[in-house]
């Protein structure tokens, strides 16, 4: 067994070389098919000349074989008249030769011409107006030749008389010679002239059985070879296939031409749109003609002039709300802050005031808050629209921004009844940011999370990505939730879920948006998941060092909790499906006693 074990290495060794000569072609093969791919699917106008060819080539193809398929036809049948009435004439004059051969032989008192003499005479006679578009063979009706079937080769017939240089045994077919022999009707067959040289030719046979001048049977045959109608079809052919890819070829020219002109301007109005896109809102196409491509032109450039003027509009709008804005928040600083002082006296002397009047003191001091707080933010919300907001990163470990906020956070949270927790592996999660603007962030998100809470425990949660890539801040709370779509709207400004719903925190309905434009100034993501009754997380997304773009969050956006109780539902659904559908089905006494 040595000898089959050994083979089994070398197989295995050779199979080991194959494999990778396989996967380095496929690598080498990738690159060029990949590009040819991608340029297919990018070029209309290769797909359009390559379809357009595709198909000329298959109609011109279909269209030839169905020509061929006539010219064939027809040639044979033309061929088959032909060859049938020249057989029949040869025929006649061999009898009426035989005729006065018998006759000539009674005048003379026995004085006739010998057989094989007279079938000379008679096969030259008739083959002499052929000059090579047929032959003439005389055989006689006794040919020792093998039975009918036997594949042995028949030997030369005695008798066999023929003119040109054709073999005659080996060009009519044994077969052909029975059916002569047993019937005295015409016969014709389809078959092969084999000349001395070896050479073939595809023929059309025709034979019958005839008295010679002795009243004796001899076979007569007329041999009409295909030469003329071969080289009729082959030159028809060669036509065809010439003329068809002439066309073929032509066709594709004005396919090419003809997508060139409509794909010219597309692409030059693709080039356009880019360009309008980046920002380059004065360029337009050029326009030549009147026709429909010309009218596509001058729309085209209608709807840029429209969408410069309304941009265009639409920016000095901005510009003025910006303004606006900036100069109303800077002009109500001075009458604050004399409010501001005025108030601070008036709540320090509130102990002297009657009970309504210290209220009031209190309240307005207060609410004096929430509106520095407002004037603060719609100054932010300024500078971020004016693009003026700029990044002060630093090397910053996240868990001392969240300990901070959560220690802020703590009593509001207690007089709320919850606690805050905060839930990580203890490993440092460090990140270039700006820590004020992310330590605004995740005061806000806790915060939100507290104030819809209800009262139940709100958890943070930190974690980093294993390649380095990008950390990650969930705020997760077990209040109220959100309802399917206001995952998108919880960040737009002054947005409520609940519009009767009061802030009992204070909050000015701009913290959100603050915060999604903190972590887009980092390059991160700030996303928001919710489920009615089952709470709502938030999480912050921020790449590792300033530039780069985080390809995933370390942690997911749906709550494990929220996906693990979904999943005991799911189950505890599907069990009561399968009680439901047993014995005795859902009204059964013993399943209405368990479930009571």
């Amino acid at each position: 067994m040595w000898w089959h074990g050994s083979r089994l290495l070398s197989e295995g060794a050779n199979s080991g070389r194959v494999q990778p000569a396989i996967r380095i072609f496929g690598r080498v093969a990738r690159g060029p098919l990949l590009s040819v791919m991608r340029l297919w699917r990018r070029n209309i106008q290769l797909r359009v000349v390559a379809s357009t060819l595709l198909l000329s080539m298959a109609v011109v193809l279909v269209l030839g074989v169905v020509v061929v398929g006539q010219v064939r036809n027809g040639l044979l049948e033309a061929k088959r008249q032909t060859a049938q009435s020249q057989a029949d004439g040869g025929f006649a004059v061999a009898e009426d030769l035989a005729a006065d051969a018998d006759e000539n032989a009674d005048a003379s008192a026995g004085q006739s011409l010998d057989t094989s003499t007279w079938l000379n005479s008679i096969v030259e006679q008739l083959a002499s107006g052929g000059q090579g578009v047929y032959y003439v063979v005389a055989l006689s009706s006794e040919l020792s030749r093998p039975p009918f079937g036997s594949d042995a080769s028949p030997a030369p017939p005695r008798g066999t008389r023929s003119i040109g240089d054709i073999q005659a045994a080996e060009s009519i077919s044994p077969e052909l010679r029975e059916a002569v022999d047993r019937h005295s009707a015409t016969h014709r067959q389809y078959g092969t002239v084999v000349r001395q040289n070896g050479e073939t030719e595809a023929a059309l046979v025709i034979g019958k059985r005839l008295p010679d001048n002795e009243g004796n049977q001899y076979q007569l045959y007329y041999l009409f070879p295909f030469t003329q109608e071969e080289k009729s079809l082959s030159l028809v052919t060669g036509t065809l296939a010439t003329a068809g890819l002439f066309l073929v070829a032509l066709l594709g020219a004005i396919a090419w031409l003809v997508v060139r002109q409509v794909v010219t301007p597309v692409r030059m109005a693709a080039r356009i749109a880019e360009r309008l896109a980046a920002g380059r809102l004065q360029e337009r196409m050029k326009i030549s003609g009147e026709d429909d491509i010309a009218r596509l032109g001058e729309s085209f450039n209608k709807m840029a002039r429209n969408l410069q003027t309304q941009i265009q509009q639409l920016e000095e709008l901005s510009r003025m709300q910006r303004r606006f804005v900036s100069d109303v928040s800077h002009e109500l600083r001075t009458p604050l802050t004399t409010v501001r002082m005025a108030a601070d006296l008036i709540h320090e002397a509130r102990s002297d005031f009657e009970p309504a009047t210290a209220r009031s003191a209190e309240l307005l001091l207060s609410q004096l808050d929430r509106f520095e707080s407002l004037l603060a933010d719609l100054l932010e919300i300024s500078r971020f629209d004016a693009g003026a907001a700029h990044l002060e990163a630093e090397p910053t470990d996240l868990r001392d921004v969240v300990h901070r906020v959560v220690e802020g956070a703590e009593p509001l949270a207690e007089r709320r009844g919850g606690r805050l927790l905060v839930r990580g592996d203890g490993s440092p999660v460090v990140a270039e940011v700006d820590p004020r603007r992310i330590e605004r962030v995740l005061r806000n998100l806790v915060v939100n999370a507290i104030e819809h809470g209800e009262g139940r425990d709100v958890v943070v949660r930190l974690a980093a990505g294993r390649d380095g890539q990008a950390v990650a801040i969930a705020v997760r709370d077990y209040g109220i939730g959100l309802k399917p779509g206001e995952a998108e709207r919880v960040f737009n400004r002054f947005w409520r879920a609940d519009p009767a719903r009061a802030r009992t925190t204070g909050g000015t309905g701009l913290g959100l948006s603050i915060a999604v434009e903190d972590a887009r100034l980092h390059g991160g993501l700030l996303e928001a998941w919710g489920e009615p009754g089952g709470g709502a997380q938030f999480r912050l997304t921020l790449p590792c060092t300033v530039g780069a773009t985080p390809r995933r969050s370390p942690l997911p956006l749906e709550p494990d909790d929220s996906r693990a109780r979904r999943a005991v539902r799911a189950g505890a659904v599907s069990a009561a499906r399968a009680v439901s559908a047993g014995p005795g089905g859902p009204g059964a006494p013993g399943v209405a006693g368990e479930e009571r």
